[in-house]
């Protein structure tokens, strides 16, 4: 192991990482930031649920896409989100034709909480220049 090689792997993890920059970036790192607990609750649920139900959880996360300014970082979360909210209502309509109106009523709980946090993320994208 050499030092460039860990530079290397270490930029492999930072891959997806938020890069905010300028007079904003104090007001964008915190919006990131009040996001990871939810992101987190909602990734150890996902991972529960599908131990519970027999499955295997993935470790492979969704590809994010490159962006190089604040406004095309705050972009990407909302369309994030959006799809969360679509995979969400979905799996809600799956739980409940198998049955499982408990995992239905947990996952519809997730799509209000994604639905809070799109609306506050179109806000930032109306209201602020970045």
């Amino acid at each position: 192991m050499d030092k460039q090689t860990l530079i290397e792997d270490l930029n492999g993890d930072l891959a997806g990482a938020a890069k905010t920059k300028g007079r904003r970036r104090p007001r964008l790192t915190q919006f990131f930031l009040t996001r990871i607990p939810d992101e987190q609750a909602h990734a150890q649920f996902l991972a529960k649920t599908i131990v519970a139900l027999g499955g295997e959880p993935t470790t492979v996360p969704r590809a994010v896409p490159q962006a190089n300014t604040n406004r095309e970082m705050v972009e990407a979360v909302l369309a994030s989100q959006r799809q969360a909210i679509q995979d969400y209502t979905d799996r809600a309509q799956e739980a409940r034709a198998l049955g499982d109106e408990i995992l239905a009523g947990d996952l519809e709980e997730i799509v209000r909480q994604k639905s809070r946090h799109s609306r506050k993320t179109e806000r930032i994208l109306r209201d602020w220049r970045l």
